[in-house]
């Protein structure tokens, strides 16, 4: 396990909090998996990630760290059959953590995009916050696995966190060779719409961003 600089036991370090943070505490507990996700939208990227699949985890501290939200993740999972209960779990405790954080979403600014070049490989990721759980994944992989990870399983994670988030998520990588290269930057991109996304809009911060009312 790694965990970036600021974390301690029993919780995060709030001293960069903003006057109203927006935090979520998720528990799952399951016959096939044991999840906690903590969250603060209000974060600098700060992570403890710890779900016994080492690829997965690297994949998780970049999101935390490009998006700046906080993430704290346990996760014991049932990794003697294989990896894919404790990473879709995994998926659907922090996408439930966003989401309540997010609280009625007044002021944020709801729709961002970003584009993310790593090497040879190109990324974007369009993120609506809209209470709408919709996934668009294109993307391929040409080997079946990375490091202790399933490649296959990094669509069911963004489907997960997308359907538990209660967003719609657009997902393309336009070209890459390097299948590492591709997985990081899916979630780098996700990383930067999210930070976007999730920000409070300075010349609304009092009205839910929608003419429905709500969101």
């Amino acid at each position: 396990m790694r965990a970036a600089p600021g974390w301690y036991d029993g919780g995060m370090d709030t001293s960069l909090a903003s006057p109203q943070p927006r935090r979520a505490v998720v528990e799952r507990q399951t016959r096939e998996t044991r999840i906690q996700a903590k969250v603060d939208l209000d974060g600098s990227g700060r992570y403890a990630i710890r779900t016994g699949v080492g690829f997965f985890d690297h994949m998780l501290e970049q999101l935390s760290r490009h998006s700046l939200i906080d993430i704290d993740l346990t996760a014991e999972g049932d990794l003697h059959i294989d990896a894919h209960h404790t990473v879709e779990d995994s998926g659907i405790a922090l996408g439930r953590a966003i989401r309540d954080a997010l609280g009625d979403r007044v002021g944020i600014v709801r729709y961002a995009d970003a584009t993310v070049p790593m090497d040879e490989t190109l990324t974007r990721a369009a993120v609506d916050i809209s209470g709408r759980p919709v996934l668009v994944w294109r993307v391929a992989f040409t080997q079946p696995r990375l490091g202790d990870m399933d490649t296959e399983l990094f669509r069911e994670w963004f489907h997960a966190f997308t359907q538990a988030a209660g967003i719609t998520l657009h997902v393309e990588t336009a070209y890459g060779a390097n299948n590492h290269h591709i997985a990081e930057s899916c979630f780098k991109a996700l990383a930067r719409a999210l930070r976007a996304a999730v920000a409070v809009d300075p010349r609304r911060p009092d009205a839910v961003p929608s003419t429905k009312g709500s969101l």
